[in-house]
């Protein structure tokens, strides 16, 4: 199963735990698609790994950190004065509002091992 939003890169620790990052900016038309996304991935690491949710350093098998935002942006016209050595800014119009998620999973060898294979994951990091 491939993932159309979310791009994991790749950290692991001495231990051979692993972090898969993602960082994932869509338009409103896209909010959905991203959190059904988003709900695929952990409905998955529930439904495989349903007694080992928790912090790897208390002996979980894996978990997960989720965080979004909302924001929006103007474009500016900024023109230079070489008369004065100084920028004049002329605020444009609103941006479209655009979403950013992040999502970062934890979790041991064989978890890592099965979210690669399950969401078709270079296993080359």
């Amino acid at each position: 199963m491939t993932l159309r939003f979310l791009d994991f890169d790749y950290s692991e620790d001495d231990a051979g735990n692993g972090v898969f990052d993602a960082l994932a900016a869509v338009w409103p038309d896209q909010v959905a698609t991203l959190h059904a996304e988003v709900t695929r991935v952990l409905t998955w690491a529930y439904e495989q790994f349903p007694d080992g949710h928790g912090p790897l350093d208390e002996g979980g098998e894996w978990d997960y950190d989720l965080s979004g935002t909302q924001e929006s942006s103007g474009i500016q016209l900024l023109t230079f004065d070489v008369e004065t050595q100084s920028l004049s800014i002329t605020p444009g119009q609103p941006g479209r509002l655009r979403y950013t998620l992040s999502l970062s999973l934890s979790g041991t060898p064989a978890f890592c091992a099965a979210l690669r294979e399950q969401f078709a994951m270079d296993a080359d990091f």
